[in-house]
């Protein structure tokens, strides 16, 4: 499987200064991500959005940032499915003052990462548009790589200092951290659904889970972001692969709102949050696992959405 982590990605820390006391919403993951989204069409569209009708949709910008072409089509994918990016945002508060700082995550996959400066300049023009449905405006107060190197200093960007590296690199990353007090990779682990996480499984939204759909949604996420990349892997996680069992979890429906500027209305997002303990680990599902964190699972990752994060049970 360790081919199977060579998806290259940047994953950029992003600091928004506020210019007025406002609200904005308590999951702003989506309201970025559709700010975003609209930005990038008023600067770049040139027919009406009318895509279908467009002689230019090869060579859209917009499209190229947003549902860049997938290099192996996965037969069960739709069309405009977006996969290059991922949006995070914890920051969970409503009432903003001027001057307040508001930080979120960006995470470029794959060809993606070369649009990093069509993500910045619709993001500032957001900014000067406005967020959510106050319209609160915000400046960037500073955009960091991995390693905290700033990439904007005055008004210069430094993409001397745009941190390019794999998803292998930060498997293997979490592994030295999870084996740093032990020496040893731990055999179990709580998980922190930290935002929705969206999955059908067996045709039915799952509403607990369960290991073969817990794997199998990993799993499917990897090989499409190898799609995405032309890295040619198993289409399935094999029969015999070692699944963790979930011993305990404590998980509750979650609803997000948002609204689709391309489709004009309201739209409802649906998943579970929570956490379970997961035990009879071995380092090939941990890895797995730990790839995961990363990317994103289930539907809806964009938004920000399948986010979890794991910990040693003892330390939590």
């Amino acid at each position: 499987m360790c081919r199977d982590f060579d998806i290259r990605y940047v994953k950029l820390h992003f600091t928004l200064r506020l210019s007025e006391d406002t609200e904005l919403p308590i999951y702003k993951s989506s309201a970025l991500r559709g700010g975003m989204g609209e930005m990038l069409l008023r600067a770049n569209c040139i027919s009406d959005r009318n895509c279908d009708a467009c002689y230019f949709e090869s060579e859209c910008i917009v499209r190229r940032t947003m549902y860049s072409k997938m290099e192996i089509e996965p037969g069960f994918m739709s069309k405009g499915d977006s996969v290059g990016y991922v949006l995070e945002c914890e920051d969970y508060r409503t009432e903003f003052r001027e001057g307040d700082e508001l930080c979120f995550n960006l995470i470029l996959f794959g060809k993606t990462i070369v649009y990093f400066n069509q993500f910045l300049n619709a993001f500032y023009a957001l900014g000067r548009n406005g967020l959510g449905k106050n319209h609160s405006h915000f400046e960037i107060a500073d955009v960091r790589n991995t390693l905290g190197k700033s990439l904007i200093r005055g008004q210069n960007i430094y993409m001397a200092d745009y941190e390019v590296t794999t998803v292998g690199d930060y498997v293997q990353y979490r592994l030295n951290q999870l084996a740093a007090d032990t020496g040893n990779l731990p055999e179990s682990v709580a998980m922190r659904l930290q935002s929705p996480l969206a999955v059908k499984y067996q045709g039915a939204e799952l509403l607990r889970l369960n290991p073969q759909a817990l794997m199998n949604t990993v799993y499917r996420r990897i090989y499409i972001l190898n799609c995405f990349e032309g890295i040619e892997t198993n289409r399935y996680l094999p029969e015999d692969f070692p699944l963790p069992d979930i011993t305990e979890q404590d998980v509750r429906p979650s609803r997000v709102s948002r609204y689709s500027f391309r489709k004009e209305k309201k739209m409802t997002l649906q998943g579970i949050e929570g956490t379970a303990q997961l035990d009879g680990l071995t380092k090939e599902s941990l890895k797995l696992l730990l790839a995961g964190e990363l990317v994103h699972i289930g539907k809806n990752t964009s938004f920000g959405f399948g986010r979890y994060y794991l910990k040693i049970v003892e330390l939590l």
